[in-house]
Parts: structure tokens; C-alpha cells; sequence
């Protein structure tokens, strides 16, 4: 095991070395760095190379949305559309599937076991799926496909790619690379959405992506953030892809663009995505640190406290950064401690925080060097 470490770590000794630091259902990014990956501190343990902490809260934070209720309604008129023979009817029809599935109520976000809803999601995304591709322009199956696809491959297969990592390095590889084709399936659906209402903004993006992000408005924010985070995932997955790479600045385009004009968006998804990608920046003045914490309560504020998602962020990103043990147990405690009952419409996203909060616990002494006696 500690070979195979050490074999990944030389692989990862590259000229660009990125490092990815908070969205999933909010949001965070990844820095690029011209030289070599950043020194290991003194006496620090090694910090696993793959690990991509600014996915946790923003990718679920945003309660699952694109796998929420309205299945019953879908899978009613699903049928009526198998039996219809008039192209315009159909269109109606596969149009009101959209509506329910884009628009219906928090079943999914609500229940309160996991297992259930991960063997329940790919049925919804593949009916999605199906009904996009008789109205690709859409925009509430365009949302909610690159959402639901984010989260589901956030939630239920890289989380399981990274816990099986220590026991099965090639298992947890070959995870990893489905999970990155999922976030590139839900960028694909984002950006098709940006591009319909705004016909040439992708080869725009690609051209100069500060300029190109300024034709959005507040309407956009849904589609930019779910493009920049599922993006970012696809990118930080696995950090081999020089082309995904290189495609960075768009990503930071986007969520920038969304931030300006919508902060609060999805109560503070953005923020949250944002507490670990600042810790990353290196166009950006001042203490990342700092920047990451104001990111952070203001996400909390938003959430009024009631998500674990931000205090595993900032755990994950700053406390490890500054190998604080203090504050990393205090924060995944704090996690913890948050009643998934509380908030009943975003139980299964802390249900799946606190997973990822009690794994890192256990995770500690390879993330966080113990103090010498």
C-alpha cells in the first residue's frame, strides 16, 4: 500500500498541479499551480492526492434537487406518452413530465435512508434522460438532469470511490472515472441550457471566459453554478486530464458570475462551494483562510445552521491546510451534533454529511500529523 502511495504521489509531481477544494450542492474550485505540487508540511502525514473536499456540501447542498418528488406524476404521464401518436400532444406531454420532474415536491431530499434513494435515483435520471431527448431544450429537465447527475455521482459514487480507496486501489480508480464521465454527463446539460438562452455563449466561454459570463442574469444562476460545479468535480476526480485542466478558467468564470449576482442562491450554495475553493486561489488577495471562513458563515447563516455540509468543508479544507487538529475535531463534531430531523427537507443530504464527517474522524492521523509529546 505505502508503494502504491508513493508511486501516485511521484505521478502526481506534474508541471500543473491542481488542487480542488469545495462545491456539490454548493460550491468550491481548484487552484492551478505552475511549478510542482505543494510541499508536503514537516512532519505532516501525506494527504491523500485524489481527494476533492470542495465537492462535499455544494454538491448535495442544493437538497438534492434534481431527485426530488414528482415521480409519480412522471411516471404517469411517462405512460400517456408511450400511447400518444400526434407529435404536438407528445411534445405537450413530455413537456408537463419536465414540469413535474424539474418542479415536484422533496420525497427524495426528506427520506432518511440513503441506501433507498441511491438504488432509486438512475431510474429518475434516466427518465429524464429519455424525455430530454425529446425536448432537448427544456431548461427545467436541463437543470435538474445536471444536478441530479452532480449529486448522484458526488453522493453515491465518489464518496464510495474514496472509502474503498484503502482497501482497493484499482476498485476505487475505476469508481473514480465513472464519476467523472457523470459530472461531465451533467456539465454537458448545463452548458447545453446556458447555450440555448444564450445562442454562442460556449465557444464565447472558451474565447475569453470573463467576458463571455457577463451576457448572464440572475435566471442563469441555477445553470452557471451546476456547470462550474459539476466542472470542477470532473476536473479535481482525477487530476490527469491536461485538456479539463486547462479548461479551469471557465469554471472560475461561472461561479464567479453566479456569485455576483445571486450570493444567496440555493441558501448559500455557492458560499459553501466557496469555502474551499478560496483556500486554492492564487489570483486572489488576502489570507485564503480568511476568505474560506467568511465563505463559511455566511453559509451558515444562510442555512440558519441547520446543514452539515459547511462544517465539513471548512474541516476538510481549512483545518487540514493548517493542520489544526482542534479545530477539525470541532468542526466535524459540531456536524455531528446538527439533528438530521431538524430540517426535514435537507435530512438526506446531512444523513450524508455526517457519513462523510465520521469517516474523516476516523481518517484523522493520515490527514493531520500528531503533536510531537
Amino acid at each position: 500500500m505505502k508503494a502504491a502511495n508513493a508511486q501516485r504521489s511521484r505521478s502526481d509531481q506534474t508541471k500543473v498541479a491542481v488542487r480542488l477544494q469545495p462545491t456539490t450542492e454548493r460550491g468550491h474550485l481548484l487552484a492551478i499551480h505552475r511549478s510542482s505540487c505543494p510541499q508536503q508540511r514537516p512532519n505532516a502525514p501525506r494527504r491523500e492526492n485524489n481527494r476533492t473536499p470542495w465537492l462535499r456540501s455544494t454538491l448535495l447542498r442544493t437538497r438534492m434537487s434534481a431527485l426530488r418528488g414528482g415521480a409519480q406524476c412522471a411516471l404517469f404521464l411517462a405512460c400517456s406518452i408511450a400511447l400518444t401518436t400526434s407529435c404536438s400532444i407528445k411534445r405537450i406531454a413530455v413537456n408537463k413530465v419536465g414540469d413535474a420532474l424539474a418542479e415536484g415536491g422533496s420525497t427524495f431530499a426528506s427520506d432518511d435512508d440513503p441506501e433507498l434513494v441511491k438504488a432509486a435515483v438512475p431510474f429518475s435520471l434516466k427518465l429524464m434522460e429519455s424525455l430530454l431527448a425529446e425536448s432537448p431544450s427544456h431548461k427545467g429537465l436541463l437543470f435538474a438532469s445536471a444536478s441530479g447527475f452532480t449529486q448522484y455521482a458526488y453522493a453515491f459514487v465518489q464518496q464510495d470511490a474514496e472509502e474503498l480507496e484503502e482497501k482497493d486501489i484499482a476498485a476505487s480508480l475505476e469508481m473514480r472515472q465513472r464519476a467523472r464521465r457523470l459530472y461531465l454527463r451533467a456539465r454537458g446539460y448545463a452548458m447545453r441550457g446556458l447555450e440555448t438562452a444564450h445562442p454562442g455563449f460556449t465557444n464565447a466561454l472558451r474565447a475569453d471566459p470573463p467576458a463571455a459570463v457577463k451576457r448572464l442574469t440572475k435566471k442563469d444562476v441555477p445553470l452557471a453554478y451546476w456547470a462550474a460545479v459539476s466542472w470542477a468535480a470532473a476536473i479535481g476526480i482525477i487530476k490527469n486530464d491536461t485538456d479539463l485542466i486547462a479548461e479551469l478558467p471557465q469554471v472560475e468564470a461561472l461561479v464567479d458570475r453566479a456569485l455576483e449576482l445571486d450570493e444567496s442562491y440555493d441558501h448559500g450554495a455557492i458560499h459553501s462551494f466557496l469555502i474551499t475553493f478560496e483556500t486554492t486561489r492564487q489570483d486572489k488577495s488576502g489570507d485564503p483562510a480568511v476568505r474560506a471562513r467568511s465563505h463559511f458563515e455566511r453559509t451558515v447563516q444562510l442555512t440558519g445552521g441547520h446543514e452539515a455540509g459547511p462544517y465539513v468543508s471548512l474541516a476538510e479544507s481549512v483545518s487540514v491546510e493548517q493542520q489544526n487538529r482542534d479545530d477539525f475535531e470541532k468542526l466535524l463534531h459540531q456536524a455531528l451534533a446538527i439533528d438530521p430531523n431538524a430540517a426535514p427537507e435537507v435530512r438526506l443530504v446531512n444523513l450524508i454529511m455526517q457519513r462523510r464527517a465520521r469517516w474523516l474522524l476516523a481518517q484523522e492521523d493520515n490527514l493531520i500529523a500528531k503533536k510531537n509529546p
